[in-house]
């Protein structure tokens, strides 16, 4: 049975250890999947704001490309209006007087002849900088014409067939950063793993195709030919000092423009240019004494006006039309200047190509890098989960270096096609995931221990229970045996006395009597065993009935030393009583009478040996108790037994199997079970030197 348990042991403590490391190994487990969670949150709040981004640029772009092209001019006649008037009315652009629009950042138009116009700005007019919204304009105005027509002229001629280097870094940039991308696919081919530390784990690439350049369908319009010649029509200066600026401001331009001719190029259109329309911008250059009726009533200024189909040499056909072809946006990418810095390291510029017949015009606006971080930061407010921080830094060019990110949990690289914005995803409190995983570990490892402690506990228990068991298991063996042996000696006596009486082997009367008191005696005995055997098993069963009444103990003490005197002078000895006053108690007549039996049979038994083979039965009162004390002169009992003695099967030492004293180790046990019954206890007192006494006390009242 130690066999099997050690291997139950073995089983139990080898499992526990294997649960031991597989909730470790899903703690860790946990910990990192918390990290790819919180992880798998920041990619998602980055696409949130990728998409809430590209949507507001893609509503930005279809508004703009829905925008009329008469919208680039500062005054234009409505297509709306009859024909036959004579006089068209004039409207001021809805773009006036507003620099920046939603992503667009200063409207303007390139002249076939290569002049720039813009709604918001009027260079013909002369007048100083009165405030910061002129200064800012006139700056604008200037960088269009100082950094953009440039680089729109060196694109332009970089697609004649003679290329500088420096010409074919500016035609990718014109070209919506088409090579760029193609070396982008190429280094990805080339370079897998490099590509993928780039864009992969916590970094990654976001793609927003909203300003890239676009092989959309064209949009073709149909206007009367009387309003676009309106509408084709410019202002000019109204006295000689504003006509000879405007004359050296438009030489400046077209030295630096001289290439421009071929741009309409870039936009899949014709280099054919009109002869009649400069004849038409020299008339109205030159014509300053038209009167403008409605042109004052819509708050013109005087020195402005319109071509009107009165003033053309032949009249106009008011059923004639004019398809006009409008080009998606594209962009363009241009050097910034010295004195600003953009994010992407360049001016990005969106341009729209407008062929009103042979004409070809270039539109657009500076795309507002300031609205777009603004916008980046509202989505990015908005879809920020807790704990979640943000910081935005723009770098040019998928090759650019990148800007320090320590303490940068994810980085959205949102890739605009020109450029790219580094959206930083901080975490605000980066030791919480440290915290979680701590609690649940100081959880995980608290709970192993009460679980290691319950199970050494439980094997502890265990291995008792089953040593108790083995025990028990050859303490019964032993009764077993003893009470064989206990029956068979008085079933002996008896016998051989009750053969000797039926064959009349006796000659005498006295030893007849004397095999008669012997049959007695030893039926006493075997009626004494039986009836402990009886009792213990009812109280093992809990069957056992007391019956509690009111009486004097010492009588029924006077009783049971009666019956055991023959007995005892059998073996030797003699019983002598000494009963103090106890008075009347509560008490089970049967079950005292069975302590007191079994105190002096257990003294004949081990006081057989002494020399002095008294045995001594006193009764006391003391403190609600009636004390009941057996003393004899035998050997005595050792400390180390005074607590067993009184465990069921258990003898001492000198009880043992082979020994001269016998006994069922159920006599002490019933002692201690029935004055446990009445309240009481029993003990092991210290007496004189070579003598034993066994007091028994029972509560008188209960």
């Amino acid at each position: 049975m130690y066999r099997r348990l050690v291997i139950l042991s073995v089983i139990v403590l080898a499992t526990l250890c294997g649960v031991t490391c597989l909730g470790y190994h899903a703690v860790n487990k946990w910990a990192q999947g918390l990290e790819g969670a919180r992880l798998g949150e920041f990619a998602e709040v980055a696409e949130q704001i990728r998409q809430d981004v590209k949507r507001k640029l893609d509503e930005f772009i279809q508004a703009e490309q829905e925008r009329p092209y008469t919208d680039y001019q500062q005054y234009y006649v409505p297509d709306t209006v009859a024909t036959a008037q004579q006089q068209l009315p004039v409207l001021r652009s809805p773009l006036a007087g507003q620099l920046a629009n939603s992503f667009a950042y200063g409207y303007f138009q390139i002249e076939p002849s290569g002049d720039v116009v813009a709604p918001w700005y009027s260079p013909e007019t002369v007048r100083p900088v009165q405030n910061e919204v002129d200064r800012e304009a006139r700056m604008q105005f200037d960088n269009i014409v100082s950094n953009f027509m440039p680089a729109m002229a060196s694109a332009g001629a970089a697609l004649l067939p003679e290329r500088s280097t420096a010409d074919k870094e500016i035609l990718a940039d014109v070209e919506g950063q088409v090579a760029l991308v193609e070396r982008e696919e190429l280094a990805e081919k080339a370079e897998p793993q490099l590509f993928s530390k780039q864009v992969s784990g916590r970094r990654k690439s976001y793609p927003i195709e909203s300003l890239q350049a676009e092989r959309a369908a064209p949009k073709v319009l149909t206007q009367q030919r009387s309003v676009v010649a309106s509408n084709r029509a410019q202002p000019a200066p109204s006295n000689e000092a504003q006509r000879q600026e405007l004359s050296e401001l438009r030489r400046n331009q077209r030295a630096s423009q001289s290439a421009l001719a071929p741009t309409a190029d870039m936009f899949g259109g014709t280099r054919q240019r009109s002869t009649a329309q400069p004849q038409m911008q020299q008339q109205a250059l030159t014509d300053t004494r038209v009167e403008q009726p409605s042109s004052q009533a819509a708050g013109l200024p005087n020195q402005y006006f319109r071509f009107q189909e009165a003033n053309q040499a032949e009249e106009l056909d008011p059923s004639d039309t004019v398809q006009i072809r409008i080009e998606p946006f594209v962009p363009m990418a241009v050097p910034e200047p010295n004195d600003r810095r953009s994010l992407f390291g360049r001016q990005v510029f969106l341009l729209r190509h407008v062929q009103v017949e042979d004409e070809h015009l270039v539109q657009g606006f500076q795309f507002n890098e300031e609205r777009l971080v603004a916008e980046v930061r509202e989505s990015a407010e908005r879809f920020a989960r807790e704990k979640m921080g943000f910081d935005l830094c723009g770098r040019s060019g998928a090759n650019g270096a990148s800007a320090d990110e320590a303490g940068v949990a994810y980085t959205a690289i949102l890739d605009f096609g020109f450029g790219e914005l580094l959206l930083y995803l901080q975490e605000l409190d980066p030791a919480w995931i440290g915290k979680e995983t701590g609690t649940l570990r100081r959880w995980y490892f608290s709970t192993i221990a009460v679980v290691f402690v319950a199970v050494s506990l439980a094997l502890a228990g265990l291995w008792k229970t089953t040593r108790a068991q083995i025990k028990l298991a050859q303490k019964k063996d032993e009764f077993i045996s003893a009470v064989s042996h206990e029956l068979r000696t008085p079933l002996t006596s008896i016998r051989m006395y009750a053969e000797m009486l039926e064959n009349n082997w006796l000659t005498s009367k006295a030893k007849t009597g004397e095999y008669y008191r012997n049959i007695r005696q030893e039926s006493e005995r075997l009626s004494r065993l039986i009836e402990n055997v009886l009792d213990f098993s009812r109280l093992q069963r809990g069957r056992k009935r007391y019956d509690f009444r009111l009486g004097h103990v010492n009588q029924c003490i006077t009783e049971v030393v009666a019956m055991m005197r023959p007995y005892a002078a059998q073996q030797g000895f003699s019983i002598e009583t000494d009963f103090g006053d106890v008075g009347e108690s509560t008490f089970d007549r049967d079950a005292v009478a069975q302590i007191v039996v079994n105190l002096l049979d257990n003294a004949v038994k081990y006081a057989r040996s002494a020399e002095d083979k008294r045995i001594h039965v006193r009764t006391t009162r003391d403190d609600g108790h009636a004390i009941i004390e057996v003393e004899d002169h035998g050997p005595g009992v050792p400390n180390r037994q005074r607590t067993k003695i009184f465990e069921q099967f258990y003898r001492g030492a000198s009880e043992a199997p082979g020994t001269q004293t016998t006994g069922t180790g159920l006599g002490l046990a019933l002692v201690k079970r029935f004055a446990e019954a009445h309240r009481g206890f029993v003990e092991i007192r210290a007496g004189e030197p070579g003598r034993t006494i066994f007091c028994v006390g029972l509560a008188t009242e209960l």
